[in-house]
């Protein structure tokens, strides 16, 4: 079987610790649930990410060098 998520198209997804996350949350003044959801089905996830788990997901881009996005794990 394939892993999708070393396919080179697959942008880094990175666990965020309790630590970072506040950081994150903080610095956008928002809550966890208000963040964009990926489910834990996604076959780019990590094989440690649990509901609940926020991602960091570093893509290329066209207008900036990269863009950095964030992302909670639901069902």
């Amino acid at each position: 079987m394939v892993d999708v998520s070393q396919h080179e198209l697959v942008p880094e997804h990175t666990l965020l610790d309790e630590a970072k996350l506040e950081e994150v949350l903080e610095a956008y003044d928002i809550d966890r649930t208000d963040l964009p959801k990926i489910k834990r089905k996604d076959p780019a996830l990590p094989d440690e990410a649990s509901v609940g788990d926020v991602l960091k997901i570093v893509r290329d881009s066209r207008t900036t060098d990269t863009a950095t996005v964030y992302r909670l794990v639901v069902e």
